[in-house]
């Protein structure tokens, strides 16, 4: 049987309390055995402040979040990595992480209330769009027992579907496949045919049903296998209202799902749904690339 490939996990940290959850979910999450964490602070220094108190200030800051990273993550990973960095946030994190080549970065959530939509965080925002491995962001510290995960057939759901076959699940750990099927509505004129289109839209949409069905079946096998407990649940409603109606019925810590874009149009195509659920969703939400 061949060796799983290490799981390198880059945590994001500037010392606040949203860097503070990310490092405490990083803790606590059910990574492989085969985990290899490094911390990144990212701070950039303008030019003309290089000599000034300014930058004592700004090295003695870094310095703080990265032993509180260090004591903290040492307690599961003794040999963790901390790297300080001096670029910009969005730009330090993401080209650690290929410099890292992680599998996923976890960085802290710092929208609040009503502006929600539009304060995600422009660094959050910043390092979805633009990494080429998946992202974890959280808004508080998680200790996760349960997830889902969102499947609708695409490139982008089947890899949030390996992802979550390589987390090792925890003691009673639950897992939640969701399909979302929209449905065909069938014509309600009376017109000739419509009998026949009519039961002709039904037979599509037992297909679709039926489909989906299939598939999660083949997803749950692969995650009762690394031991979780597993539901699957094909809906008929709206995407994103369904999974997070599912988040809060398996009181799951996590939602996991997939980017719609890739390449250079990954900003553009994140997809509705994942925008939606990083604007909206209560808990944590890992975005597959």
């Amino acid at each position: 049987m061949a060796t799983e490939r290490e799981l390198r996990i880059l945590v994001a940290t500037d010392g606040s309390r949203h860097a503070q959850a990310a490092i405490a979910t990083t803790l606590h999450f059910p990574w492989p055995a085969r985990t290899r964490v490094r911390a990144v602070i990212a701070r950039r220094t303008q030019a003309e402040y290089r000599q000034s108190i300014l930058l004592a200030a700004l090295d003695r800051s870094a310095d703080v979040a990265a032993n509180r990273a260090r004591r903290a993550l040492a307690r599961r990973w003794p040999d963790v990595e901390i790297e300080i960095v001096d670029k910009t946030p969005v730009q330090g994190i993401l080209g650690e992480a290929e410099r890292f080549g992680a599998d996923l970065v976890v960085l802290g959530w710092r929208g609040h209330g009503a502006v929600r939509r539009l304060l995600m965080g422009s660094v959050s925002r910043g390092v979805v769009r633009g990494a080429a491995c998946g992202v974890l962001v959280v808004r508080r510290p998680l200790r996760v027992r349960s997830i889902v995960v969102g499947h609708d057939g695409s490139s982008g759901s089947s890899r949030a579907l390996a992802f979550a076959g390589r987390l090792e699940a925890p003691r009673n750990g639950s897992a939640t496949i969701v399909s979302v099927v929209e449905l065909m509505s069938a014509p309600s004129m009376i017109a000739p045919g419509a009998a026949a289109l009519a039961q002709d839209i039904r037979r599509k949409n037992a297909k679709r049903v039926r489909t989906a069905k299939q598939a999660l079946s083949r997803s749950a096998a692969g995650l009762r296998r690394r031991g979780w407990r597993t539901r699957a649940l094909v809906l008929h409603g709206e995407p994103l209202r369904d999974l997070l109606g599912a988040v809060t019925t398996a009181r799951a810590q996590v939602l996991i799902i997939g980017a719609k874009g890739t390449g250079v149009v990954r900003h553009l195509l994140l997809g509705s749904v994942a925008e939606g659920a990083l604007n909206r969703c209560p808990v944590g939400v890992l975005v597959a690339h």
